[in-house]
């Protein structure tokens, strides 16, 4: 069997099979990217690679390519570029792949993206020329056979790509079914949305052990009560249990008077939540990392470090 090809740390580490960690900076409305420079900064200690969103519920911000590129060189953390099939046709996608090798990128995480008429700019009109299983595809024929459309690439690029995965899915029978294909297409890794529920988890995860493919299982630490009731009300897909918001709540209230006291109790109650749930599924062998999508909460990877390492 050929050796296979690595590309970044990423791919090193998922070549070795390897525990791996990675976190999620999220760009806002704003050419000033110092602030989620700073966010990596703080998080790269912990890391293999971190996501950079590419504008998450249709929510226009800088574009990902570009914040990519310089949240990697400036903070010197290896990024993995979320590439969004929503806005751009097969032809522009292409072209931003060369692109984003020549400015050094090595990771795509290959998402189909959410509807523009979810976000601030309803109006725009959606592409979806490809899917993400499609994407993966395009992905790995220009890096593997260095063409394109049959057309040959003078250099072509090289790239680790993967894709996502909702645990939540209801039936999870067709959820597991559309991974399949995207393993069948070329994706190299699974990253998945956040989950709460451990036995529906297992379940979820035990499905996708026939595809023989690393899966980081998505969680989302909360800093605060008004971030958690904020990811429940607003993200679709998710339900943070009612056990976690009365907790949260109630350390928003016992604590109000005592910021610093409220941040370290809400570091607690996060790790208290994740240690015992991601412990039992290493337990059973079910992961290959933690896929972290603490935003604007880079404190608590030390804490998480913790439950990794165990």
């Amino acid at each position: 069997m050929a050796e296979k090809k690595v590309y970044s740390k990423l791919g090193e580490m998922l070549a070795k099979g390897e525990f791996i960690l990675t976190g999620e900076l999220e760009p806002e409305k704003t050419c000033d990217l110092s602030h989620t420079i700073q966010e990596a900064k703080e998080m790269a200690p912990y890391v293999v690679a971190a996501n950079v969103t590419d504008s998450p519920l249709g929510i226009v911000t800088i574009n990902s390519l570009a914040a990519s590129h310089i949240i990697q060189k400036e903070a010197n953390i290896e990024v993995i570029w979320q590439l969004t099939v929503r806005d751009v046709n097969k032809l522009g996608i292409a072209g931003m792949i060369m692109g984003g090798h020549a400015l050094g990128l090595r990771n795509i995480l290959s998402l189909t993206g959410d509807h523009p008429n979810m976000g601030d700019m309803p109006e725009s009109k959606p592409v979806f020329d490809l899917d993400s299983a499609t994407l993966c595809m395009l992905v790995r024929e220009m890096v593997d056979k260095g063409t394109i459309n049959g057309y040959e690439i003078e250099s072509p690029p090289k790239f680790h790509v993967g894709a996502a995965a909702n645990p939540n899915s209801n039936p999870m029978e067709a959820e597991v079914l559309k991974i399949g294909r995207k393993v069948e297409a070329g994706c190299e890794f699974i990253q998945t949305q956040v989950a709460y529920d451990l036995e529906k988890t297992i379940e979820f995860l035990t499905a996708l052990k026939k595809y023989n493919i690393p899966v980081l299982l998505g969680i989302f630490p909360m800093k605060s009560y008004a971030m958690a009731k904020g990811f429940d009300t607003f993200v679709p897909g998710v339900d943070v249990p009612k056990d976690i918001l009365a907790k949260w709540k109630s350390i928003k209230n016992d604590y109000k008077t005592d910021k610093s006291k409220q941040k370290e109790m809400y570091d607690q109650a996060n790790y208290e939540f994740f240690n015992p749930f991601i412990t039992e599924l290493k337990k059973k062998e079910l992961l290959g990392g933690v896929h972290c999508m603490a935003v604007h909460y880079p404190r608590i990877f030390p804490k998480l470090i913790e439950v990794i390492k165990d």
